[in-house]
């Protein structure tokens, strides 16, 4: 994969701290150097963590409605995320067989 700009609503791989190895998706970003990231699951909506950019690793994938939602001050449901991460999880494993 190679390395992409962090955009609301875009899955990335963390790479480094106590989550290393999930998948989280940005949910604001901060500045040139963080962003918040949630999973929907031990990292929810209401509590994202603090990442640094460069502790991330960005895939190629967008989840455009709830970037759409998030940018549109709607409600997100940690659900959403959770089954938009778990969709792309499997499109990841099975690209790499």
């Amino acid at each position: 994969m190679r390395c992409l700009d962090p955009v609301i609503g875009r899955v990335a791989i963390s790479k480094a701290g106590r989550d290393k190895g999930r998948l989280l998706m940005v949910v604001k970003i901060l500045d040139e150097d963080f962003v918040l990231a949630a999973d929907g699951d031990l990292r929810k909506l209401e509590k994202p963590k603090k990442k640094r950019i460069k502790h991330l690793r960005y895939t190629d994938f967008v989840v455009e409605s709830i970037a759409v939602k998030i940018e549109n001050g709607e409600k997100v449901l940690n659900s959403e995320i959770r089954d938009a991460i778990r969709e792309i999880e499997i499109m990841l494993k099975t690209r790499k067989e």
